[in-house]
């Protein structure tokens, strides 16, 4: 199955893309596509561990099931003052 990923701020700029469609296998959790996702793009994998996921426009655990073309965003950590 299918799902659109969206990468923002710092993501996108290790992605080198703010947009992806990716193929996941049924019963895929979103740590688990978080993961498939640091492989896929190894400039993930530096310092992100603390992100908000969020499916569908709402904030979701890391243990959330995956449908078939849910948007998924993840949302690096804000600083700022």
């Amino acid at each position: 199955m299918k799902v659109k990923v969206k990468f923002f701020a710092i993501l996108r700029e290790r992605a080198g893309t703010g947009e992806v469609v990716k193929e996941i296998k049924q019963g895929c959790t979103v740590r688990e596509l978080w993961e498939t996702l640091q492989e896929d793009y190894p400039k993930l994998a530096s310092g992100q561990a603390r992100l908000l996921y969020a499916v569908n426009r709402d904030y979701v655990p890391g243990d959330h099931v995956l449908k078939e073309r849910d948007e998924v965003v993840f949302v690096p950590p804000v600083s700022g003052g």
